[in-house]
């Protein structure tokens, strides 16, 4: 009888991986076809208009896709190509590398939002909610404002400001132990003090322009970006998604409890820090570039969670497809909302990920641990 239950659970057991797998392909295909369909539109409009038919065939020009120099040039910098047409110089050279840096910036804050919520069991958790992304672009936007000379060490100088954050929000709520809800009370705190800080050095900041600059920066934008925030943010990003694409079984253990973890033989602590340490440089590398963008680390996860479970595999696989999705979709919507005038990304997403997160307060009687 034992056998016959040990082979039916076994069953059930690959059914429901499977089951959860076509999940997985339902959210990485409707991401792609977000994406796509936002790509298209952000091609299409601006003073130089292209059809959706002329989008298409310039986006995925082979001419240009398979041109050596063309890459050399995008990702090494240096001259464009002479041969590139108008059109191909307005969308490869001033439109697509907007969209690559929310494809960027969206798949960081996705994924580490989603560590950070299984590093602390806390599914409130995100660099936004923790103080990390104050304390990343706290110290972004002094060297904005007075040592712009160090812009190509951004995301380094943001992951130290990220990881100071965290650490001061851990001892903050830490007490023979931490709790969801300890975690985010101090990183509410943490984050009040840093964007309090923030806004002071507006005072001693002469320039209009850089008032106006690191305004829309602390907003959450991607206006303005080019092949230059892609070269920055490109390395970064491959780092993070693949050492946190690395460390998935470690973060299926976090998930279990501490105490489990440490009869499994886990060096819990050190194991949560490394971890933690990959999603500051994941949040880093996108405040970086686009600003403090908010609920994205905190509403992707969510919805990847509820559709494909809490396997952390699965996890990070979907955030890394849909929270670039989200992004460049919000983006899109950013600068046609109210056209010609340009709303900041970080704006849309508030507006999105508010109410959404109400929903979830509403609808969830135990928000918090995981």
């Amino acid at each position: 009888m034992s056998k016959v239950s040990d082979a039916l659970r076994k069953r059930r057991s690959k059914w429901g991986e499977r089951y959860a797998n076509s999940k997985l392909a339902v959210v990485i295909l409707g991401s792609l076809a977000i994406l796509l369909a936002a790509t298209l539109l952000q091609v299409s409009f601006g003073a130089y208009p292209l059809t959706l038919s002329e989008a298409w065939h310039t986006v995925f020009d082979p001419e240009v896709l398979l041109s050596l120099a063309a890459w050399k040039a995008f990702l090494l910098g240096g001259g464009i190509p002479e041969w590139f047409t108008r059109q191909q110089l307005i969308v490869w050279n001033i439109r697509l590398p907007r969209i690559l840096v929310g494809i960027l910036v969206g798949a960081n804050l996705a994924v580490s939002g989603a560590i950070f919520q299984v590093v602390t069991r806390n599914e409130l958790a995100s660099p936004y909610v923790l103080g990390i992304s104050d304390g990343a672009g706290l110290v972004v936007l002094v060297t904005l404002t007075f040592a712009s000379s160090l812009l190509p060490l951004m995301p380094i100088l943001a992951a130290i400001g990220g990881t100071i954050a965290f650490l001061i929000v851990y001892l903050i709520a830490w007490k023979n132990g931490t709790s969801p809800v300890r975690l985010v009370l101090a990183g509410v705190v943490v984050g009040t003090v840093f964007g309090s800080v923030q806004r002071a050095l507006f005072f001693f900041i002469d320039d209009l322009g850089v008032v106006m600059s690191a305004q829309a920066w602390l907003s959450g934008s991607l206006l303005g970006t080019d092949w230059g925030q892609v070269r920055i943010a490109l390395p970064f990003t491959l780092l993070a998604m693949a050492l946190a694409l690395a460390v998935t079984r470690q973060l299926d253990v976090l998930l279990l409890g501490e105490e489990t973890a440490k009869s499994l033989g886990m060096p819990v602590e050190k194991i949560r820090f490394a971890v933690a340490g990959i999603a500051i440089l994941s949040t880093a590398a996108a405040i970086a570039v686009a600003g403090l963008v908010g609920f994205v680390g905190l509403i992707v996860p969510h919805i990847v969670r509820n559709i494909v479970g809490s396997d952390s595999k699965r996890l990070l696989v979907g955030c890394l497809f849909l929270g670039p999705a989200l992004l460049v979709g919000a983006d899109v919507g950013a600068r046609l909302a109210l056209s010609p005038v340009q709303l900041p990304v970080g704006i849309i997403t508030g507006l999105v990920g508010g109410p959404y997160f109400l929903y979830l307060m509403r609808k969830k009687e135990t928000l918090g641990s995981i």
